[in-house]
Parts: C-alpha cells; structure tokens; sequence
C-alpha cells in the first residue's frame, strides 16, 4: 500500500490517505443510517399519508395509508446492506447496536424534557397540565407522548429486523459464495422489513398509538392489517427500487476504496494458519 504525497496532512491515527477514505465514507454511511433512524423515530405516527380507501362490507372504507416515518427507514436497510457488503459483518451489527443505544438516547431526551419544570401551566385541582380550549396539552407533550410510543415500537422491531437484516445478508452471500448481489440485497431486506412493519404496528398498536386513527374503534383487527399490508408493500416496492443504487455504489465504491467485496467471505471459507471461524 503506497503512501500519499498528502500524508502530513492525515491524523496521527490515520495510517494513510486510503485509511482515511475508508473510515469517512463509513462515517457518511454510517451517519446517515443514524440520523435516518432519530428522524423517523421523532416522526413516528404524527402523520399519515393517504393513498385512497378500500370499500368493505363488514368494516366499512378502509385507508390505504403509510406513516411518515415509514417514508425514510428503507434508506436504513440499505445502509446496513452497504456496510456489510464493503466493510463487513462485525461492523454492520456495531451500527446496529449504536442505533439502538440512539433510540434510547431519544427516550431518555424526551424524558427528562417533559419532567423538568418549564412555563407550562398545571391545573391546581390535578396536578397535571393544563389544557387550552381545544383541550390540547402543549405540543411538546403531545409529541412526546407520539415519540415514546413509536420509539418503544421502533426499538423492539429494529432490533429483530436489523440484525435479521445482516444476518440473512451474509447468509446469501455465503450461499451464493459472493455471487448475485441483488439477491443478499433484496433476499434480506424484503424478510427484514416484513418482520420490522408486523412489529411495529402491533407494537404500537398494543401501547394505543392507534386509539385516534381508528374510526371503528370495536373493530381494529381491519385496520392493523391494513397498516401492516400497505406499509410492508410500500418497504417492497422501496427495497426492489434500490437495487439499482445499490449496485451502482457497491461498484463504485469498491473501486474509490480498494476494497474487494468478497474477501472476507474468501477469508471464511479458508482461514489462515492460527484463526478460528
């Protein structure tokens, strides 16, 4: 490995410039895996978009409707897809655990800004906060009460999902011995997501962030499977579409960092004098 002409410039830490290359192009990968994860997490159910209704005899019109922070999570499979394929197993489920110790993060923020005291005014007869006319308590507390529940949700569905998701990654690639990545792609994005949406919808429905959605509220096993089928159908057609940016930076990117995508399977399958599998 030849040393840059630039190598007064790097850190310390950084042994050379395609060092350096590699590790900031993870950050961005990484990063954005991260932020992705907060956003949608902070968005959770506050809105949903519509995309019509189905007619029924028994439950009436039901909505074909997809949460927006369903809108940007596909982008986080494809994150956790690109890490393993370029920098590896290990470090795709260290992501994994740093979105998880975010999601906390979150709760824990959300927590204490809703105990600590601000100018909110509390009712002298409760104890509680007071509401305006439209009985609404103050949007923060209204955003928090959204956010917990769907971080709660989020935080049991992602840990089966995302670990699933690099798990049947490398399950595929080791079948396919590094050939056909369109189908690690979409083999384990397509499993994962199915098991992240019935999750976090009955999750969520379980701790009542469907309670206001509902128009039939006797009758909500409708309404979830709907949720679930249109939501899981959005994440399918997401998945298919980025086959086509995931090859496109899987080829690009090997070659900007010098990296051989199928070297660590190649390491698996005949290990050097003195490692273990």
């Amino acid at each position: 490995m030849s040393v840059s002409n630039h190598a007064p410039e790097l850190h310390p830490i950084e042994a050379s410039a395609l060092h350096a290359r590699r590790e900031r192009v993870f950050l961005v990968i990484a990063g954005l895996f991260l932020g992705t994860l907060a956003m949608l997490n902070i968005l959770g159910i506050l809105r949903f978009i519509t995309f019509g209704e189905i007619p029924t005899e028994q439950w009436g019109p039901l909505p074909i409707a997809v949460a927006v922070g369903v809108l940007p999570y596909p982008v986080t499979f494809l994150c956790t897809d690109l890490i393993s394929e370029l920098y590896g197993r290990a470090r795709a489920n260290a992501v994994v655990w740093v979105g998880l110790l975010l999601n906390a993060w979150v709760l824990f923020i959300l927590w204490i800004g809703g105990i600590l005291p601000g100018f909110e005014t509390i009712d002298a007869t409760t104890g509680m906060l007071a509401t305006d006319e439209a009985g609404r308590v103050p949007v923060f507390y209204e955003v928090r009460a959204f956010a917990f529940g769907a971080t709660i949700a989020s935080m049991a569905a992602y840990m089966m999902a995302q670990f699933t998701d690099v798990w049947m990654f490398h399950f595929w690639k080791k079948l396919t011995k590094g050939r056909h990545l369109w189908l690690r792609n979409n083999g384990s994005t397509l499993a994962s997501q199915l098991i992240d949406t019935v999750a976090v919808v009955l999750i969520t429905w379980w701790l009542g962030g469907f309670d206001a959605m509902m128009a039939d509220k006797s009758s909500p096993g409708a309404f979830i499977l709907m949720l679930i089928a249109t939501g899981y159908v959005f994440k399918f057609l997401i998945a298919l579409l980025d086959t086509i940016p995931f090859y496109f930076l899987v080829r690009r990117l090997s070659r900007y960092l010098e990296i051989d995508p199928n070297a660590e399977q190649r390491h698996l399958a005949d290990p050097g004098p003195g490692d273990y599998r």
